[in-house]
């Protein structure tokens, strides 16, 4: 080993050091808790029982229930990050008076952290006194909606909070993709007597797709595992604890029912849920393929 690696070796030492700290044992651990009987009642005499763990998750009714919302949750929030947060950023992407500041107030949500804004949508969406049911009283005359008191509104509700939180997200992705495209091409498609709808179809679109694409995947995982919102809004899973998604059930394995083992094997499914769509969602889309 030369010097100049000797050197190049201690530097990183400290960083790798922090991420097997960190990253590496935490996940180690919950790869060995996930085959053991850890539980409150076996917290210091826990052992080694094989795959009796996934057995359990996979026989339970309420783990394909939960994955059926989760998937609800991350396609519905997805769908409209990426519709209002690209029609956004074309729309931005034109002369605008004020552009600076709207582009600004249109990032807020994403800026404010999520557990105020969860609790602050909570509070909008209070029976007597929430804001939502404020004005829907004022412009339709409809009477209060009990938002948090049934699990179709209350999971509702959630749905309407990340989506104000995540368009933000898909907008600034989509303004920079859209900032990178030359104008030589829209010029080139008007003078060819291309109308709006097919310069967004056949340049706007195809260009966005490298950018796009990673940032639907990384939204994707984010959304599926977006615990702060579903906890939060809907006050841990309530009402009956039938508003939770995948990740917000781990939790309440954990720190509500102490299924330690339980947990770490549904925490491992999640994982490996994830990590097989992304691969193939990045290799169906060829999102990391460069456009020509």
């Amino acid at each position: 080993m030369t010097r100049e690696q000797k050197i190049a070796y201690s530097f990183s030492f400290p960083a790798l050091a922090v991420l097997a700290l960190v990253v590496v044992f935490p996940f180690a651990y919950n790869v060995v808790l996930s085959f053991s009987n850890m539980s409150m009642r076996h917290f210091w005499d826990w052992k080694l029982i094989g795959g009796q763990q996934y057995l359990k998750v996979f026989s339970e009714r309420i783990f394909y229930v939960t994955l059926a919302k989760t998937v609800i949750w991350t396609f519905v929030n997805v769908f409209f990050h990426v519709v209002i947060g690209v029609s956004l950023a074309l729309l931005l992407n034109r002369p605008l008076p004020g552009r600076a500041i709207i582009r600004t107030l249109l990032v807020l949500p994403w800026a404010v952290p999520q557990y105020i804004t969860a609790l602050t949508w909570r509070g909008m969406f209070h029976y007597e006194y929430g804001a939502v049911n404020l004005v829907l009283d004022k412009l339709t005359g409809l009477a209060p909606v009990a938002w948090l008191s049934q699990p179709v509104s209350a999971f509702g509700a959630c749905l309407i909070t990340n989506i104000w939180l995540g368009f933000p997200f898909m907008m600034i992705i989509a303004l920079g993709g859209l900032q990178s495209i030359p104008t030589e091409l829209y010029e080139a498609a008007v003078v060819d007597g291309a109308n709006r709808w097919q310069r967004l179809r056949n340049i706007t679109l195809p260009l966005l797709r490298p950018v796009l694409v990673p940032a639907i995947s990384l939204g994707i995982i984010w959304t599926f595992n977006g615990f702060n919102v579903i906890w939060l809004v809907s006050n841990g899973g309530r009402p009956a604890d039938q508003v939770h998604i995948l990740v917000s059930y781990v939790y309440r394995a954990v720190f509500n029912l102490y299924r330690f083992g339980y947990a770490a094997a549904l925490s491992m499914v999640i994982f490996g849920i994830l990590l097989l769509f992304s691969i193939r969602f990045i290799k169906s889309t060829k999102g990391t393929e460069a456009v020509y």
